[in-house]
């Protein structure tokens, strides 16, 4: 039995052994091939060099566009460093007959008055508000002061007291004036001159107690003037016509009289005809104005169509050191009410003519040595000159020496160019000079 089974176990190796054999051999019969067509290669390397010479041509175009364009820069940078420098140029002109002076303003009102309370105590009622117009005299708010209607009625009572004291007195200087008299005609020997003595000393008393009396009453009906002219003063009124542009006080309120820094003011109202109108006027243009006589013009700078005429007034006669500027002051009449106080306007100053030569701001150069404007010659040639400033109107400056009208003068002139350097004039408008006739527009 052992050998059968050691039989069966080898036949089974053999055929386990004959199948691996078999795997392999199928396997080795499947493997890849290793050698390639010989056209494989040929095939691949045509595009490539069919790109690389695309590639070639595109590099080599792009280089020559490149360089062309170079030259064609280089052409045009060359030609315009050749060219002269554009410049805009503007005309001088002469001033016209009559030259306008545009400032800045500021309306205040003809009156300004903050009103307080004189006597002590509450507001009773008010009866105007901000806004109300009122007349001289009118009625604004009442305050009741019981202290002050209590130290009255002592008052009057002391002043009746006083006036019956007087009567008396003055019946006890009756009766020793009397008394006296009989004494002084009595005969001799009837009287002594003692008492003749003592009734005269009496009587002389009696006429200064009564005087002393009616002092007393003079002062007492004093105090009570005193006390009923306060009283006057429960009643707050306006002191002129005008208009009330601010209140502080509400009923009930405590007031306190006088205008220190802890009182508080009952009311401010400010009389608007004539309206005060105030300029800073340069330096350049303050001799113009001092002899009053300048007409000036008025206008609203807020859209509202607002206009007004008048003369100067009134100037500080100094100029302010900081600024260099003159105060001047322009009284115009405010009927209607269009200008309110605190209202920044345009003021337009009718200067009369020096025989200057006008020119825009933009023309002036600021140098070392002072101001100076480039004249553009006929031949193009710049050239800087040094001026001398009459008027300054912001915009335009009036010039008193270095420029002649008809002169060509270049604008916002650059720092390289040089003088004497030739420049290509662009002449640009000029607006007319302003005159009489063109006042108004």
């Amino acid at each position: 039995m052992a050998e059968e089974r050691e039989e069966s176990d080898l036949e089974a190796q053999e055929v386990k052994e004959t199948d691996y054999g078999s795997d392999v051999a199928d396997v080795e019969s499947h493997a890849v091939a290793t050698t390639f067509d010989p056209e494989t290669g040929a095939r691949l390397r045509r595009p490539v060099r069919i790109a690389l010479i695309v590639l070639g041509v595109v590099f080599v175009l792009v280089c020559v566009d490149r360089y062309f364009k170079a030259r064609s820069v280089a052409r045009e940078t060359a030609a315009l460093a050749a060219e002269p420098p554009a410049v805009d140029v503007v005309v001088a002109r002469r001033v016209g007959s009559v030259q306008q002076l545009l400032l800045p303003g500021q309306t205040a009102a003809w009156h300004t008055t903050t009103i307080y309370a004189r006597v002590n105590g509450y507001v009773a009622t008010w009866y105007v508000d901000i806004g109300d117009r009122v007349k001289t005299g009118q009625l604004l708010a009442l305050i009741e002061t019981p202290e002050l209607d209590a130290q009255l009625a002592a008052a009057q009572a002391q002043l009746e007291s006083a006036q019956a004291q007087v009567q008396v007195r003055r019946a006890e200087t009756e009766l020793s004036s009397t008394t006296y008299e009989r004494w002084r005609d009595s005969p001799q020997g009837v009287v002594s001159e003692q008492e003749r003595e003592e009734k005269r000393a009496d009587y002389h008393s009696a006429a200064a107690r009564l005087k002393a009396a009616e002092a007393e009453v003079a002062l007492d009906r004093a105090r009570v003037n005193q006390y009923a002219a306060l009283a006057q003063f429960k009643h707050v009124t306006a002191p002129y016509e005008g208009v009330i542009t601010n209140r502080d006080i509400d009923i009930g309120n405590l007031v306190t009289a006088g205008s220190g820094a802890n009182n508080t003011p009952l009311y401010v109202m400010t009389q608007n005809d004539p309206m005060r109108v105030f300029v800073d006027v340069p330096q350049s243009a303050a001799a113009d104005l001092m002899d009053g006589k300048t007409r000036v013009t008025v206008r609203g700078n807020d859209g509202v169509a607002r206009a007004a005429s008048g003369n100067v007034s009134r100037t500080a006669q100094a100029l302010n050191q900081q600024a260099r500027t003159l105060r001047t002051e322009v009284d115009i009449a405010n009927p209607d009410g269009q200008f309110v106080p605190g209202l920044y306007v345009k003021v337009s100053f009718d200067l009369p003519p020096r025989g200057l030569v006008e020119v825009p701001a933009a023309a002036l150069l600021f140098r070392a040595g002072g101001p100076q404007v480039a004249l553009v010659d006929g031949a193009g040639r710049l050239t800087f000159h040094d001026v001398t400033i009459g008027r300054d109107d912001g915009s335009v400056v009036e010039l008193s020496t270095g420029v002649r009208p008809g002169e060509q003068l270049a604008l916002n002139v650059s720092s390289q160019i040089a003088d004497g350097q030739r420049v290509s004039a662009h002449v640009l408008a000029t607006p007319a000079p302003v005159t009489a006739a063109r006042r108004g527009e």
